[in-house]
């Protein structure tokens, strides 16, 4: 069966990604980036600009 369902992709305020249902919007604490589509296309996306897996403020105070 193929998924259908378009997504958007969020990420929080410590830069880490997700998808969620298009229809819905963002949970709190999350903001869109503005990409849209499949599961796929949008974890290809997190996939090619999530390039570093540490939480924000760890990677600052690594640093910093």
């Amino acid at each position: 069966m193929t998924d259908v369902e378009q997504y958007k992709v969020v990420l929080n305020d410590e830069e880490q990604y997700s998808i969620w249902p298009l229809h819905r919007g963002a949970p709190d604490g999350w903001r869109e980036d503005g990409t849209t589509g499949t599961k796929d296309e949008c974890l290809a996306h997190i996939a090619e600009v999530w390039v570093d897996m540490r939480p924000l403020s760890l990677r600052r105070r690594m640093d910093g």
